[in-house]
């Protein structure tokens, strides 16, 4: 077991970057393409995802003053928001953790064979998704199995949906002949701003409200453009959050950057990606009739290239900031939540079909939400982050802590 469990930390260690392409050229060549476009294939999503990192990375260092100077203004928070690395590092250390993976790809093949799912998930990586569950279950019960259970049972699930929602992301983004997998935003950032979307639909007015980009381009020309717009809201963020001239240009030609260079690294993934899909298509039809279809399962990063989601995460993070300062009974000022904005948004934008209003309003609803569940769960997160090797000074929680089926899991561990 420690051989396997070695083999496999050792792999996911190398991160996203190195793992994808090595998965796709794999797949390319099951599907039986050439040897050499299968190779293309994984070295254009790989350097595709290395780009969404590094532009990710841009747009937190451009917000790091201004999440600073909130961070500052705030006092008494109790729990420690450190963030998801921490976190799905320390789900690694489940003893199940080995398995989870070559277990669940078995399992997904078996089910796309039985024509029970139409989503292959090639997104290892975000595994970590189902091991937190599982090592939630796995330190607050002592049990192994129910552990491993659990975390397939997730894996499962993420494939479920992935095909609930697999038009609605493929007709809103044009990624064509891929789903996304990342259960935490699937499963759970999709039903809440689809309930808030539903909410301001009886809101008289209000419901009529249809902000977009594409009409803003059209009323104010080239102040419009999504790179102008970037630029704008960088520079008032700068300027309300009172930073010096040296940081507020650098903080809004940064964000400007991000959305230019955004959709642009999106679409050399999607280079990759969309021969992977026809292979995909083609091998599945021939296999399995014509009525087959097959969707990979992906990051939610691949949504990212949108430029309504851009412009939700940046306008977003001040408003995230400013409800965890005014908000009664908040415990935790969001810093790792505020690095997951980037993340929660592209639900948000899919759900709102592209309505910034909607998209914002949905965002920071969803992070309000967290606020409170995340810092229920606080002790339980905190027993499996301690027990993991995480040194806290006191209680921890995380955003993906706020996920419905790690409330019940802490419920449960409460009857004992």
């Amino acid at each position: 077991m420690d051989a396997i469990f070695n083999i496999v930390k050792s792999i996911t260690d190398l991160g996203a970057t190195a793992i994808l392409p090595i998965i796709i050229a794999i797949l390319g060549l099951v599907f039986r393409m050439k040897i050499g476009n299968a190779i293309k294939s994984g070295l254009l999503v790989g350097v595709g995802f290395l780009g969404l990192t590094l532009v990710v990375g841009l747009l937190n260092s451009s917000l790091e003053p201004a999440i600073e100077y909130y961070a500052k203004i705030g006092s008494g928070f109790t729990i420690a928001d450190v963030g998801w690395p921490a976190v799905g590092a320390a789900s690694w250390v489940a003893p199940f953790a080995a398995l989870a993976i070559p277990l669940g790809l078995l399992i997904n093949l078996a089910l796309v064979r039985l024509k029970w799912t139409n989503t292959l998930n090639v997104d290892i990586w975000n595994y970590m998704h189902f091991l937190i569950p599982g090592a939630l279950a796995y330190f607050l019960f002592d049990s192994f199995w129910l552990g491993l259970i659990i975390t397939l049972a997730m894996s499962v699930i993420a494939l479920f949906v992935g095909d609930l929602i697999a038009k609605k992301w493929q007709d809103y983004f044009g990624l064509e002949g891929t789903t996304c997998t990342t259960i935490i935003y699937s499963a759970w950032g999709y039903p809440i701003p689809w309930l808030v979307n539903k909410i301001i639909d009886f809101i008289p007015g209000v419901n009529k409200w249809n902000i977009s980009l594409d009409k803003i381009n059209k009323r104010m020309g080239v102040f419009g453009e999504p790179v102008i717009i970037g630029f704008i809201v960088g520079l008032i963020l700068g300027l309300i959050t009172k930073r010096p001239v040296s940081e507020v240009v650098p903080m809004a030609i940064g964000i400007a950057g991000v959305m230019v260079l955004m959709p642009a690294v999106v679409r050399i993934m999607m280079e990759g990606l969309s021969p992977i899909g026809k292979a995909a298509r083609d091998f599945m039809i021939k296999r399995m009739g014509d009525n087959s279809k097959l969707n990979v399962g992906m990051d939610i990063a691949l949504g990212l290239g949108d430029p309504t989601t851009i412009t939700t995460t940046v306008v977003s993070i001040p408003l995230v900031m400013l409800f965890a300062l005014i908000l009664p009974g908040v415990q935790f000022f969001p810093i790792g939540l505020l690095m997951s904005i980037t993340y929660i948004s592209v639900m948000c934008t899919l759900t709102s079909k592209g309505n910034l209003f909607r998209s914002v309003v949905s965002t920071v609803v969803f992070c309000i939400i967290t606020f409170y569940l995340a810092a229920l769960i606080a002790p339980g997160a905190t027993h499996m982050l301690t027990s993991a090797g995480v040194k806290l000074t006191g209680l921890g929680t995380d955003v993906t802590f706020s996920e419905p089926w790690n409330l019940v899991i802490y419920w449960f561990s409460t009857l004992k």
